[in-house]
């Protein structure tokens, strides 16, 4: 389960800690020390129901003139630094919130660093409580903030609570059949349902890069404990992990770096169906009786956890009514609206402050106007960042109703067009997928699940003999795309399984200027060269990736039940992949590209019908791959295209 920056040093146990913290961490000790001026820290170990007390730290203003809301942040990952002497450098979800005055809460979850109880993965809701025995996240709060009203003075007698990532589950879990008191929450990359979409499992396949990185670090506690001084890094042997993973075999044989601690994961790999395990830990169905403002957030570029805000979303629309129900949407990797600028990802830009527009203009707004009666923060339903041009857009609904349902063919000669093919366009394109030598997620070297890679250049995938590459004309007008992407592919393999992984791109002009992360220093212009150079990067022809997704055959008609495919027998594989908000301008192509193995983003499928955690070398093998696009077995990307976005504002 991804729940920490993936391009940070991932075996840092705090990392989320980091996540909630980080944009502030570079500010020298001055920061602290003003908090120290205006804030009074309390520590305390409140009691739940069934006995159990939860660490909590409580910032509260010396200010007494007047009331302040409660604004809580629950967390897996830590509440240090521990010590009523000791602050944290940040308190609020960005440094508006310090200076506005707030009575800032952190509390460490069951079973985690200083709460007693025991850890549960992604705790189950439960529905009915019959007794005081019977808690859960929802519990946890509504006794968290009984207290807190009840033994911290000076509140106004509201609460809010945000998260990222866990956090932002333990945020969605903790709003069911909300306390009077608790008025505003923003859910933040929250995880939904593992499984489907979020950090276990994508399209039935299991994000192995991902995961193992987190657990390597993320296992199993006995609290009360401190975090470790020095957390000890993970050492895969090499900074590739291509080869760290490749060389290490079946997933079975990654629990022996664990240090016997694997039970976590474990139990990722080895419910690889949708089994009660997950079934029951999906958050969607339970999101009911939510009587507080939401404002649910998420990046388009999330590494982590892209489809849990949209789950969260739309289950908060399906069961609730009655209170403002909002979703922000901007161009950043995970917990990336918090901790960064958010002007470009890699050498893609986005030409604007992105990170500090939604801090200052969405964020704040909203919890001063539910937590403290302030003016209306006047926010659409859905504001979401279109990438491509680079504008934010206000909408009713998501997706937007302008959006428009059509389908991008597969055509013969690598064509790709929004014409369906004829009855003279060839049957079928060909590939041999080989376990022995997946298709790498990225061109360079990397342990962990690089953030850049949600925007990485495809070019090297696009010369694989086992990657088909479609693309259209060069594009006369824009074309903007909203919503889900839903491949609807007819295949047929050698195998007796197979993956089958979907990648929409954004094919730039040969024209294209270069990044300016690659221009040449001004001083460095006019020295001589002493030496041979690197190669330029050249952003001409650049191979955006805008949205990818496995699938994993087998689970072509269930994700319960499993199925092996008939050696050569033609199949339609219909899947959903996340949301995007895109506009490919004129003068670029549209492209999309199908393989097998993606590795080791995901892990490798055997190609043979076979239980994948207890999978042996002998059962990967060699599989002959075919993707259809005659007239009537026309393959295809379905997406929604909005002809005319509706109003937008512009932040340059």
């Amino acid at each position: 389960m991804e729940h920490m920056p993936r391009n940070l040093p991932v075996l840092i146990l705090l990392a989320l800690v980091v996540i909630t913290r980080l944009a502030a961490q570079s500010k020298p000790d001055t920061q602290e020390n003003d908090l120290k001026r205006h804030y009074t820290k309390y520590e305390y170990r409140i009691p739940m129901r069934d006995g159990v007390h939860l660490f909590t730290s409580v910032y509260v203003p010396k200010d007494t003139s007047r009331a302040y809301p409660f604004l809580i942040d629950r967390t897996p990952y830590s509440v240090g630094a521990y010590g009523v002497d000791s602050y944290i450098k940040q308190l609020g979800p960005a440094i508006e919130f310090d200076k506005a005055g707030y009575i800032f809460v952190f509390q460490d979850v069951r079973g985690r660093y200083m709460s007693e109880g025991t850890f549960v993965e992604m705790r189950p809701h439960i529905d009915v409580k019959k007794s005081k025995q019977d808690v859960d996240e929802a519990s946890d709060l509504y006794d968290t903030i009984d207290w807190l009203l009840k033994n911290v003075p000076n509140n106004n007698g509201n609460a809010g609570i945000w998260g990222i990532s866990y956090p932002g589950f333990f945020t969605s879990a903790s709003i069911i059949d909300s306390h009077p008191a608790l008025k505003a929450a923003s859910p933040q990359a929250p995880i939904t349902d593992l499984f489907m979409g979020d950090d276990a499992y994508h399209g039935g396949a299991f994000m192995l890069d991902a995961n193992f990185d987190f657990y390597s670090s993320f296992k199993p506690q006995e609290n009360p404990q401190f975090p470790a001084k020095t957390p000890v890094p993970f050492d895969y042997g090499t900074k590739d992990g291509y080869e760290f993973y490749l060389s290490a075999g079946p997933l079975a044989n990654l629990a022996k770096y664990l240090e016997g601690k694997s039970a976590l994961w474990e139990d990722q790999v080895k419910h690889d169906t949708y089994d009660d395990y997950w079934k029951v830990r999906n958050l969607a169905p339970h999101m009911k009786n939510i009587h507080c403002a939401v404002l649910t957030v998420g990046g388009w570029f999330d590494a982590e956890d892209l489809q849990g805000p949209f789950s969260t979303f739309h289950a908060i629309d399906k069961y609730n009514s009655g209170n403002f129900n909002g979703l922000v949407i901007g161009p950043w990797v995970h917990g990336g609206w918090r901790r960064y600028d958010g002007e470009r990802l890699g050498r893609v830009e986005f030409w604007s402050d992105t990170g500090e527009f939604y801090r200052k203009n969405i964020l704040f707004p909203f919890f001063e106007q539910y937590l403290k009666g302030n003016d209306d923060a006047e926010l659409p339903k859905a504001y979401v960042f279109e990438t491509g041009t680079n504008v934010w857009r206000r909408y009713s609904e998501w997706p937007p109703k302008e959006a428009q349902t059509k389908t991008l063919y597969l055509r013969s000669e690598g064509e790709l067009s929004f014409d369906p093919p004829g009855s003279e366009s060839a049957a079928y394109d060909e590939y041999v997928s080989d376990p022995a030598k997946p298709v790498p997620f990225v061109s360079y070297t990397a342990t962990d699940v690089p953030q850049e890679y949600m925007v990485s250049d495809q070019r090297f995938a696009s010369s694989r003999t086992d990657v088909l590459v479609y693309k259209t004309l060069v594009l006369q007008d824009d074309v903007t795309i909203a919503g889900p992407i839903s491949p609807r592919l007819f295949v047929s393999t050698s195998g007796t399984d197979s993956d089958w992984d979907v990648k929409l791109i954004d094919v730039y002009p040969p024209d294209y200027p270069d990044s300016k992360l690659d221009e040449v220093k001004p001083e460095d212009k006019d020295k001589p060269r002493t030496d041979v150079l690197a190669p330029s990067f050249a952003m001409g022809g650049y191979q955006q990736l805008v949205r990818g997704a496995p699938f994993r055959g087998k689970f072509r008609h269930s994700f319960e039940k499993p199925e092996p495919f008939t050696p050569g027998k033609v199949e339609e594989i219909n899947f959903n992949m996340p949301d995007v908000n895109h506009t490919f301008r004129r003068g670029h192509r549209i492209m999309v590209q199908v393989q097998s193995s993606w590795f080791p983003l995901t892990d490798r499928n055997p190609q043979t019908f076979v239980n994948i955690p207890d999978a042996k070398p002998s059962d990967f093998v060699k599989a002959s791959e075919r993707v259809y696009h005659s007239k009537g077995e026309a393959s295809g990307i379905v997406v929604g295209v909005v002809a005319s976005p509706g109003a937008s504002e512009k932040h340059q």
